[in-house]
């Protein structure tokens, strides 16, 4: 597989399009962070499952994602990484929002073979530099309150928790988890 130095980055093209949809972006996790409401707000804590939880995300029908639409958007983009073979090893869809400066991480999904190997941080990486270039003050994602090994990921990269949706998943096959919004300042 070779390392994320000999992985070749990009903005990704209307060929890249079939390999986006197909990537595998499902995770298996032993841990969830359980949202709990207090009489303040809410406290997060990371528990174990057992069974382990493994997700697959339904297929996206929409057209955002795919390296066509972010073309036509100057204030969105689609990052690719290939492998030293040229297969798809992950993308970072993501857009600008300049009435609150705020860079959107949309998507980001990593093949299983990549996981763990800082593909997801050259990614964010080639975002953050797009969230320069547009004077964005800070980068911002959402993710399931399941999706611990995510988390642990972001949180290494130095986003922090910054709000959360108790409904934003309600009457979706993901009824029941909880978004969780996290943050960076744009370096």
């Amino acid at each position: 597989m070779g390392t994320v130095d000999d992985m070749e980055f990009r903005t990704a093209r209307p060929e890249d399009t079939e390999a986006i949809e197909a990537l595998d972006g499902s995770f298996t996790t032993r841990t969830v962070f359980r949202v709990t409401g207090t009489e303040h707000g809410f406290t997060l804590q990371e528990i174990p499952v057992h069974p382990p939880i493994r997700k697959v995300f339904p297929a996206d029908n929409s057209d955002d994602g795919d390296g066509s639409a972010a073309e036509e958007d100057p204030d969105s983009r689609t990052f690719v990484a290939l492998g030293p073979d040229g297969r798809l090893a992950g993308f970072a869809a993501v857009s600008y929002a300049p009435w609150n400066r705020r860079l959107v991480i949309d998507d980001l999904e990593v093949a299983p073979p990549y996981r763990g190997q800082g593909v997801g941080r050259a990614l964010v990486g080639h975002a953050a530099e797009f969230a320069r270039e547009r004077g964005a003050g800070h980068i911002w994602l959402e993710v399931t309150n399941i999706n611990a090994p995510a988390i642990h990921a972001y949180r290494r990269m130095g986003f922090t928790f910054c709000g959360l949706d108790t409904t934003l998943y309600a009457g979706t096959p993901s009824s029941g988890e909880h978004a969780l919004y996290m943050s960076k300042p744009c370096p």
